[in-house]
C-alpha cells in the first residue's frame, strides 16, 4: 500500500498525522465461506419478507392500504436481494437497480395513496367490496 494515499477502505494511523494509512478490512477474516454464509442469511431474511408481503395480499382482501403495504414489502425484498447480489458479486449495477425500484416504490405509493384521498372524498369509504363501482 502507498504510503501517503488513501485508498478505498482505509484509515489513517493514529500519531503519524494522517501521513499513513492502514486497512480496515484484515484479509484473514474475508473468507469465501463466511460471506457465502453472511449471503444465505441474508438471502433468507429476504425470502421471508418477500412471503410476508405474498401473503398478506392474498390473505387481506379487505383493507386497500394494507395491501399497498404488502406490496412496498414485496419491494423491499426484491430490493435487499439486489443488494446482497451487489455486495457479494462486487458490482455497483445491483444498487442501480436497487435504486430504480425505490423510486417506482416511492412513485407507486404516492399514486395509490392520491387515489385513494380521491376515492375517499368522493365515497365516503375506502373498502375493496365498493371498488368495483370505479369502472367508467
Amino acid at each position: 500500500m502507498i504510503q501517503g494515499i488513501a485508498q478505498f477502505g482505509s484509515v489513517p494511523v493514529l500519531g503519524t498525522g494522517g501521513r499513513r494509512f492502514k486497512s480496515c478490512y484484515p484479509e484473514k477474516h474475508l473468507t469465501k465461506k463466511r460471506v457465502f454464509m453472511n449471503c444465505v442469511s441474508f438471502l433468507s431474511c429476504s425470502l421471508c419478507l418477500f412471503v410476508l408481503g405474498v401473503w398478506g395480499i392474498f390473505f387481506n382482501r379487505k383493507n386497500i392500504v394494507v395491501m399497498l403495504m404488502c406490496i412496498e414489502l414485496m419491494l423491499l425484498a426484491v430490493n435487499l436481494n439486489f443488494l446482497i447480489f451487489s455486495t457479494y458479486l462486487d458490482d455497483l449495477v445491483g444498487q442501480l437497480f436497487s435504486l430504480l425500484i425505490l423510486t417506482v416504490a416511492a412513485a407507486e405509493s404516492s399514486i395509490g395513496l392520491a387515489l385513494l384521498v380521491i376515492y375517499y372524498r368522493t365515497r365516503g369509504t375506502i373498502a375493496i367490496e365498493y371498488m368495483n363501482l370505479l369502472k367508467g
